[in-house]
């Protein structure tokens, strides 16, 4: 019996058939024959999702699983615009290892070895310059709009930082966190939606900028206390159902001594 080639290079060329298959006009799956970029970009974003949860619960099966169903939406686009005849996947591979050898002349090419902080700066020179080339041009330039709103709002301003228009540190952005949460509070009577809209997201912006400011990823600090809040939020309505309670209906201030019992708990453990 022959043994199967389980090589990179096979199991890649075998995912890219399976995806010409799914999608053949005749014989493909009536669901995936139907796709465009625009359906198919929610679950690419979805899927990198899972990647970094992956990564956050250190799964290490699971990540492996989950870089599979990313690879597939890389091979899934390249498909669909292979078959509109823009690009096939042998470019998106091209184009990418093209970048990263022209982003890296200390390891592929004849310039010096660099620290971290360093490469980083010549990185975003690099990237600047690549901007320029694809006519884009401000200081803004590039920053994708669908990117998470914490993320794009912490990219927008390091950039703009680049160029001087920044905050000295993060006190001073705490200064300001004070500001737009009078401004807010100078707001709630009215409850006018739309001022309420704007003063929010302010508000929402300098603590993406605070996150920046002290060396912090915003969505990873959002995440990290999304996942607190439900694991102490679990813990709390598990003591109450061992006492046959329920949290529905519990009064506000009972609630808030078992969510305190809850954390008391965490700092004994």
């Amino acid at each position: 019996m022959p043994q199967t080639d389980h090589s990179a290079e096979a199991e890649l060329r075998r995912l890219i058939d399976i995806m010409a298959a799914l999608r053949d006009p005749a014989t493909g799956c009536p669901w995936d024959k139907v796709q465009d970029f625009d359906t198919i970009a929610p679950y690419t974003i979805e899927e990198a999702y899972e990647v970094a949860d992956a990564i956050a619960k250190r799964d290490v099966s699971a990540l492996s699983d989950e870089l599979g169903d990313l690879l597939f939406q890389v091979v899934y686009h390249a498909r669909m615009a292979e078959e509109a005849g823009h690009f096939a996947f042998s470019d998106v591979a091209k184009t990418i290892s093209d970048k990263m050898i022209r982003r890296h002349p200390h390891v592929f090419g004849d310039a010096a070895a660099r620290d971290a902080a360093s490469q980083t700066m010549a990185w975003e020179a690099q990237k600047s310059t690549e901007r320029a080339a694809r006519q884009e041009t401000g200081a803004l330039a590039g920053v994708p709009t669908a990117l998470p709103a914490l993320t794009r709002a912490a990219k927008l301003t390091s950039r703009a930082s680049r160029v001087g228009f920044d905050w000295p540190d993060a006190e001073a952005v705490l200064d300001k966190l004070d500001e737009e949460i009078a401004e807010l509070k100078a707001e709630l009577a009215e409850r006018d939606a739309e001022r309420l809209k704007d003063e929010v997201g302010d508000l929402l912006f300098v603590l993406a900028n605070l996150a920046r400011k002290l060396n912090l990823d915003p969505e990873t600090c959002l995440r990290h206390a999304n996942e607190k809040f439900s694991r102490r939020f679990n813990a709390m309505e598990h003591d109450f159902e061992t006492k046959g309670q329920s949290v529905a209906g519990t009064p506000l201030d009972v609630l808030e001594a078992g969510w305190q019992a809850v954390k008391r708990a965490e700092k004994t453990t």
